[in-house]
């Protein structure tokens, strides 16, 4: 994945991937990224949620999504856009945040053929726009195409779940997403519920109870579900030591950080780190 990274010379990139280098990896984006996939069949895992990937699915990912592929046919051939953090906010700067949760809440939609014109053609003219480098509008007008693709994903995505779903949503539904979503903004720092339910404004009990209700986990299981994830990622793709990445995730002391990893998973974190490379 290291190939889609952005620079500050290159903000985006523009090209085709069979994601075989991807398989049993787990990686964290720093940029954002938009796949579609033309042929071939994939599993997925993003943000501890699984897809399947099959002809004209679309995948959005958004800023600090964590990754996984566990299966990529031989025939997978998937176009890809990768353009840097900033870029990305100055086409979202306007938009409303509520569509930024739709975008992360629903990551991944096959469309309809009929349906794929749009982003076939945003292919096209960003590979023409990624070659002309002598372009002094470049970015600009990068900018306004990802804003006006996104305004149409949503468009498209939107429409697609909303015939799908169940009438309405219940109060419980919309606590739950809440929830996933403080968990993806503060869980490098804060691990325990009481956190999640004073920014929720409701008791630790009541959260437990609705996540329960909602998932058929605990709101601890959960949290602790997507620390283990992080740490995973910077055990996988940094050369941090174990106590530096203990201090960045706030653990008291290298100890404590060991013992918690492995009651979560049954092995240390050297030896995890040791069995991937």
């Amino acid at each position: 994945m290291e190939t889609l990274r952005t620079t500050t010379e290159d903000p985006f990139f523009v090209g085709t991937n069979n994601c075989s280098d991807m398989t049993q990896h787990l990686f964290k984006l720093e940029d954002a990224c938009i796949f579609f996939c033309h042929s071939g069949e994939a599993r997925i895992e993003i943000d501890l949620l699984k897809y399947d990937i099959v002809p004209n699915t679309q995948i959005v990912f958004l800023p600090n999504s964590i990754v996984s592929y566990s299966y990529a046919s031989p025939d997978l051939s998937i176009s890809y856009i990768a353009f840097s953090k900033i870029l990305f906010q100055e086409a979202t700067a306007r938009l409303d945040p509520s569509f930024i949760h739709f975008l992360k809440e629903n990551p991944v939609v096959t469309l309809p053929a009929e349906r794929t014109r749009t982003i076939n053609g945003l292919i096209i003219a960003l590979e023409d726009l990624y070659k002309d480098k002598e372009n002094c509008f470049r970015l600009q007008i990068l900018r306004n195409y990802i804003q006006s693709f996104l305004l149409d994903i949503y468009d498209k995505t939107h429409r697609i779940f909303e015939q799908n779903r169940p009438e309405g949503i219940s109060r419980q539904e919309e606590l739950f997403k809440r929830f996933i979503q403080l968990i993806h903004q503060h869980c490098l720092s804060q691990r325990e519920v009481s956190f999640y339910a004073q920014k929720m404004f409701i008791t630790p009990r009541y959260l437990s109870a609705i996540v329960q209700a909602v998932s058929g986990e605990t709101a601890k299981n959960i949290i602790d579900k997507h620390v283990i994830l992080e740490i995973k990622v910077l055990l996988e793709s940094t050369d941090l030591s174990i106590q530096e990445i203990a201090n960045r995730l706030q653990f008291p002391d290298q100890s404590f950080f060991g013992r918690y990893f492995k009651k979560h998973t049954g092995i240390s974190p050297l030896y995890y780190r040791r069995k991937l490379r």
